[in-house]
């Protein structure tokens, strides 16, 4: 497991996976915050990387929604609008609720313990550029199990969308303790193969934090 991203990346897969790693997590920490611009040769220069795979990455971070080209312009952060957060978070809600239901019942003591052991870390008091990481690797953990790594694929980029802002989120209004204990509520459902009550804790997980997050960036 990631614990933690306040470093680089290793360099593993191409140059342009490296980059896209290393811009990702910058973005998501919030050391790179909405409508910042992304000099290419600036961060060419600080990466020890040239252009032209820096621009790949670049191309693949718009794809996920990170980046945005803008005119006159160049690269910049992507901001994200109190719409655009509630939209993202109506798909979450209809992915991940299709994730745990085929996943539960597949789910091994393993995962279990897994699970458990990363809301442990953050219950040990996890920093926020910790938490982004433990946060999905303790929701990925349990939908692996439904064997559709498509769909946590996509997944994954909805979450890394709009962890950058639930991060600042979390830290400024204190509202991290209340999401574990939702987590700990998923995992015990789960634990219980209860397909019903883990759907319904999830369902309100994520339906708390659009509302809560919707109404921070407005």
């Amino acid at each position: 497991m990631s614990a933690t991203r306040s470093r680089l990346p290793e360099k593993t897969g191409s140059t342009a996976d490296w980059i896209a790693d290393a811009l990702r997590s910058k973005i998501i920490q919030g050391r790179y915050k909405a409508n910042d611009p992304l000099r290419q040769d600036i961060l060419a220069e600080q990466l020890g990387v040239s252009k032209i795979p820096l621009r790949e990455a670049l191309v693949q971070l718009k794809a996920e929604g990170l980046v945005a080209f803008m005119p006159k312009r160049g690269a910049v952060v992507s901001p994200l609008s109190a719409d655009e957060v509630q939209e993202i978070y109506t798909m979450r809600i209809a992915l991940e609720t299709v994730a745990l239901e085929k996943a539960i019942l597949r789910i091994r003591p393993a995962d279990l313990i897994r699970a458990r052991g990363v809301l442990e870390i953050i219950d040990g008091g996890a920093d926020k550029t910790e938490w982004g990481d433990l946060n999905w690797e303790f929701h990925a953990t349990l939908y692996r199990a439904a064997r559709m790594p498509l769909l946590l694929n996509a997944i994954q980029r909805l979450h890394n969308n709009v962890l950058r802002y639930l991060i600042i989120y979390l830290d400024s209004l204190s509202a991290a303790g209340i999401s574990q204990n939702e987590h700990w509520a998923i995992l015990e459902a789960c634990r219980e193969k209860n397909v019903r009550q883990a759907i319904s804790v999830l369902k309100r997980h994520l339906a708390k934090a659009s509302g809560n997050l919707v109404s921070f960036l407005s």
